[in-house]
């Protein structure tokens, strides 16, 4: 397996990964203005570009999935539940269902709280072991907190939700997992994110202050967040389709 994380504008972390051997790799939660990059780093590590992954509609930043998608004829996923807001074509993901990179195994979890169409990836490198290595988190879980649940309305509702996805869910996964996230500190889609880019599910449930209330505490403490992104319904407009980013 090859691995890199890039570390990119909004303090937004992105991923590309997949099997060397057979040449094939997969996109993760690219950002706008960088698709170049993926292009280029593909061309070195002599792979295609197979699949292209949006975690979820991002609200902070104009996503580069589709354009790079299209860039190398690669199809561009989101969860299942934005037919219902984008205006584009796009392959659908489901809860459970796997991807073949070559020799890298991605199981999708179907993960709301912080969107309803939220979703993290659980990766194996089959070569190694059947076992997963390592989970990407997009907005739903960060190193040292959580994600904000009010972006998309009903803000105790979506809390509950995170709660019952981060307990049911990612807590649930073994402790020695990897966990990437999409964001780092600085970002205005948490409150009290590390600047630490990885970290282990492990480690998490030991430390993240979030992970240790109940429900009551929970939706109480993660309605403390930042101001919303700015240009936030600009961005979900362009990212849903709905207007051009020159417009």
């Amino acid at each position: 397996m090859f691995f890199k994380q890039l570390a990119t504008k909004e303090s937004s972390l992105s991923y590309f990964f997949g099997c060397g051997g057979l040449g094939k790799g997969m996109a993760v939660d690219v950002v706008a203005g960088d698709e170049d990059w993926f292009i280029s780093e593909a061309k070195m590590a002599n792979v295609t570009i197979t699949h292209v992954i949006d975690t979820h509609v991002h609200a902070d930043r104009y996503s580069g999935g589709r354009n790079l998608a299209q860039a190398v004829c690669a199809p561009y996923f989101l969860h299942e539940s934005d037919r219902l807001l984008v205006t584009y074509d796009f392959e659908p993901l489901r809860d459970g269902q796997v991807l073949d990179i070559g020799n890298v195994q991605v199981t999708v979890l179907h993960t709301p709280g912080h969107t309803p169409d939220s979703i993290c990836l659980l990766v194996a490198d089959k070569r190694r072991s059947e076992a997963p290595w390592f989970v990407i988190t997009g907005d739903t879980l960060f190193v040292g907190a959580v994600g904000r649940p009010d972006l998309a309305g009903h803000e105790r509702e979506m809390a509950a939700q995170l709660y019952e996805t981060l307990h049911t869910k990612l807590l649930r996964l073994p402790d020695t997992l990897e966990m990437y996230p999409a964001h780092q500190a600085g970002s205005a889609c948490g409150a009290g994110l590390s600047g630490k880019p990885m970290s282990t599910l492990g480690f998490e449930k030991q430390w993240n202050p979030q992970l240790k209330l109940d429900l009551e505490q929970f939706i109480a403490n993660v309605s403390d967040v930042p101001p919303a992104p700015a240009e936030m319904e600009t961005i979900l407009r362009v990212n849903r389709g709905l207007q051009d980013c020159k417009s």
